[in-house]
């Protein structure tokens, strides 16, 4: 992967821009790429296991354009919500457009609000992480921040970890258990570290009340400058926008589950705690998100450096063509349920069956 082939991702918003100019049909051709195209393609394209040689490493996490493409993604995306309340808010959109409008702008605020801000989100610099929590905060899930980054990665494949997905659970039932208990879990999470500096959680100190003023502040400015239908569908997209991501997070983790050692400590997050996709489109579209094995064994590491394992369950194709199944629960638990490792612990669900 050369740093430009990541341009690629920036096809959906250029196809989203267009529809939003076209209107009829047109609204829905980012979607129909991405949940069309893209898995038909990907039965068929090669999935590569090779991984960057050690020289190649160095010199990617040195080449300054790897974090260009992440960091346009700021003017694209707020572009995006701007460009598509304005068309609402001038009447160029109605009905039936309007819905296809805010699911492909959610579709662009999956990739380019949330899973942009989850890269950059992972890096120590300071302005790295102000940029993440903006770009979160422009599909108003800001609290995946501190959810992401301090709950999820130290839970993830445990039953404490709402964001992971369990074997025979239906994605609908997870979006509302993982959205709700995500929410739930940042707000804990500062209320706990408050609470440890002698602090209340009701203040400005604490950073998931931060997230959320700014946010409410910027719906009450989209009314003001847009009128509330257009700032409406802004917060559809938003709403679109995380279910994208809870749906990959769905993916990304079902059915897999860390043992405990002998002090009855969880062990320690291996890549095979992670299911791992090497399909070319879906690493182009995601940052490299789909190798998500090495992700989660090493959270720090930037997204062009990230590896295959040989010893990780394998998906059977890239994150759209799953999601895509996923909304058929029988049919993803047929072809998902035969990969997951065999000698996993049982779960409470699994031993009262």
């Amino acid at each position: 992967m050369k740093s430009w082939h990541y341009l690629f991702v920036y096809i959906i918003p250029a196809l989203a821009l267009f529809g939003l100019i076209q209107g009829g049909l047109w609204v829905i051709l980012a979607p129909a790429l991405v949940f069309i195209l893209i898995p038909l393609a990907e039965l068929v394209l090669p999935a590569p296991e090779d991984n960057p040689s050690a020289d190649e490493v160095a010199r990617r996490l040195k080449d300054p354009f790897f974090d260009v493409v992440l960091y346009l993604a700021i003017p694209v995306q707020v572009g995006m919500i701007l460009f598509l309340m304005h068309q609402v808010s001038v009447g160029a959109l109605a009905g039936l457009e309007i819905g296809g409008a805010i699911f492909s702008i959610g579709l662009t605020g999956a990739g380019f609000g949330i899973n942009t801000g989850h890269e950059l989100g992972h890096r120590a610099e300071k302005h790295h992480q102000v940029a993440a929590k903006f770009l979160l905060g422009t599909t108003l899930y800001a609290h995946f921040f501190i959810e992401h980054n301090r709950g999820h990665h130290s839970r993830v494949a445990t039953p404490d970890d709402p964001a992971t997905s369990r074997k025979g659970e239906w994605v609908q039932t997870f979006w509302l258990r993982s959205m709700v208990g995500g929410f739930q879990s940042a707000w804990e999470l500062e209320a706990s570290r408050l609470k440890r500096k002698g602090k209340s959680p009701w203040s400005w100190n604490n950073e998931m009340l931060r997230l959320q003023i700014v946010q409410g502040t910027a719906v009450g400015v989209a009314i003001w400058a847009f009128g509330p239908v257009a700032a409406a569908v802004w917060v559809g997209t938003g709403i679109v926008a995380g279910l994208i991501l809870e749906t990959i997070n769905y993916i990304e983790h079902y059915g897999l589950q860390r043992e405990k050692n002998t002090r009855g400590r969880w062990m320690k997050v291996e890549p095979h705690h992670s299911w791992n996709s090497n399909c070319v489109l879906g690493r182009l579209l995601t940052f490299e998100l789909t190798r998500h094995s090495d992700h989660h064994a090493h959270p720090k590491r930037a997204y062009p450096s990230l590896r295959h394992f040989d010893d990780t369950p394998q998906l059977p194709t890239g994150y759209p063509g799953l999601m895509v199944l996923s909304m058929i629960p029988p049919l993803f638990f047929a072809v998902m349920d035969p990969r997951l490792p065999k000698t996993q612990p049982e779960t409470e669900t699994q031993r009262a069956a």
